[in-house]
């Protein structure tokens, strides 16, 4: 039954926070990786496994949320889900040791994965079906926020606190949160109840544990560690393929399987994955690629580049209840879909031709478009993930399509890493080529610089020496910006290619209607 007046206030206030809580804490330790491995004396990449151990529970729980509610309640676990996110939170940021640390932050990473699926399947049933899509609205808008709010929160929290605040500051959020869950969430009825009947598919969980977290491990760590040429990542790599497949022959021959893959039968969810991958790639790619050329070419702090993020982000978010409204209406989702891709794929090429002289203000315009092309892309398609398909088969639907985005965001940093290492090497190699060693280009720059320094420092013994590290750092920091700008063409790429295969969509307007949406609450 839909909540009324203050109380569904509270559930949107609620939901909506857990949701951005616990998006933002998949970057918002990005920015803390120097000072983290500085407090705990480790290198940057064992610090980095902060990321991946969060990022590996996140994905294994997220297709398994739907089995998990049913079997203990959806309010129970949406409960335990919270607390055990908070207390983590609170684990983290008491940590002085790298295993303890990594260790937290996987159960932190298990709580907050079943935040994502619970609180959108909670939001929906606070609204009648009619009204659905603006829930779906409401929801987006966490989706898109909570990626790009990381950087920016944990930038302002590094430049002006130390890094424990990073975990900390989720308690406060997360007590309230509780709370409110406790007492403005209701019980379906029979939830919690049918333990019993239920059958727990020991195997499969097991298989897809050990397939999709070994997965997200190669994509997380594979540039990481050079790839194949790392033991760990070939054995990862086996295993991933050999618990998929096991998991996906098994699951689909068992009567009561963890996650029910018999749904991607239907090609309306079939395509609308492959969709939400790249939604998902261009979503987590762009906030990594953008961030990490301001910071590397540009000289932005990690706290100015994320408030150059935050306007065009916030534009973006407030098109998704309209988007929402338009959608409860009955205006099909594929026309949405469309602009939305090609909006990103117009962003890319706008941000593949910046000078490496533009102020912070100067990437607006492409940051904005960026913004709409997410709002028009994200809920159409939480919407259309859903058409076709029979009630029964909501849940499992809706959480292969939240895991798919993770998984593709996971996919797209790790294109994006060895793609820009690649073409930075590609590129340095090139440019020194140009560099002809006694030449008169070179040697009067040498001389310039020279001169500079000895102006400066009196020093005429090491000055030519500077002048070459001056000119190396260069020709760095010009290699660098020519792969950022080719990696944007690479996402530009992705949107193009798959906007043609929208025809294998269902465009009828019955198919994505309020009554389509509003089962998805069903679904849990």
């Amino acid at each position: 039954m839909a909540a009324k007046g203050f109380a569904k206030f509270i559930i949107v206030l609620t939901t909506v926070s857990a949701a951005i809580m616990e998006l933002i804490d998949t970057s918002i330790v990005n920015v803390a990786l120097n000072d983290m491995a500085g407090s705990i004396g480790v290198s940057i990449e064992d610090i980095s496994w902060v990321i991946t151990s969060y990022a590996i529970a996140n994905v294994i729980i997220i297709p398994l949320t739907g089995f998990l509610a049913d079997y203990f309640g959806r309010k129970n676990y949406y409960i335990a889900s919270m607390i055990l996110f908070t207390f983590a939170s609170y684990m983290c940021g008491q940590s002085h040791g790298l295993v303890e640390l990594i260790a937290w932050r996987f159960i932190q990473g298990v709580g907050g994965g079943a935040l994502l699926s619970t609180s959108q399947s909670i939001l929906f049933d606070a609204f009648t079906p009619e009204d659905r899509p603006i829930a779906s609205g409401l929801f987006g808008m966490g989706i898109v926020l909570g990626p790009t709010l990381g950087p920016t929160v944990g930038g302002f929290i590094i430049e002006h606190f130390s890094w424990p605040l990073i975990f900390m500051i989720n308690i406060p959020i997360g007590i309230i949160a509780t709370i409110l869950a406790y007492s403005f969430v209701e019980k379906k009825p029979g939830e919690g109840k049918r333990k019993e009947s239920i059958h727990i598919d020991y195997n499969g969980i097991i298989l897809l544990a050990a397939g999709i977290g070994c997965l997200q491990y190669v994509l997380e760590r594979g540039e990481a560690e050079d790839w194949f040429s790392s033991s760990s990542i070939r054995i990862c790599s086996i295993v991933a393929a050999v618990g998929l497949v096991s998991f996906v022959i098994y699951e689909l021959s068992i009567k009561n399987p963890a996650v029910n893959l018999k749904v991607l039968g239907n090609r309306n969810l079939a395509f609308t994955t492959l969709f939400t991958f790249v939604a998902g790639f261009g979503l987590f790619t762009s906030v990594f690629v953008y961030p990490v050329l301001a910071q590397r070419v540009l000289g932005y702090t990690a706290y100015e580049t994320g408030l150059s993020l935050l306007p065009p982000t916030l534009m973006g978010v407030i098109m998704m209840p309209i988007i929402g409204k338009t959608l409860s209406k009955g205006t099909p989702a594929l026309p949405f879909v469309i602009t939305g891709f090609s909006l990103f794929a117009l962003y890319a090429l706008m941000s593949a031709n910046v000078s490496p002289d533009v102020s912070r203000w100067d990437f607006f315009p492409a940051l904005a478009v960026r913004a709409f092309g997410i709002s028009m892309v994200q809920l159409p398609l939480i919407s259309q993930a859903v058409a076709g398909l029979q009630p029964k088969d909501y849940a499992a639907g809706i959480s292969l399509n939240n895991m798919t985005r993770q998984l593709g965001g996971a996919f797209g940093i790790a294109v994006a890493n060895n793609y820009i290492a690649n073409q930075y090497a590609r590129h340095r190699t090139d440019l020194v080529s140009t560099l002809t060693p006694g030449s008169a280009e070179l040697t009067n720059r040498i001389g310039a610089l020279s001169r500079g320094i000895i102006t400066q420092t009196g020093d005429s013994v090491t000055a030519a020496g500077k002048a070459i590290t001056v000119i190396n750092a260069a020709v760095d920091k010009q290699a660098y910006y020519l792969s950022y700008l080719d990696t944007f063409r690479l996402i530009a790429v992705f949107f193009i290619a798959v906007i043609p295969l929208v025809i294998f969509l269902r465009g009828k307007k019955k198919e994505v209607t309020p009554a389509a949406a509003a089962a998805i609450a069903e679904a849990h």
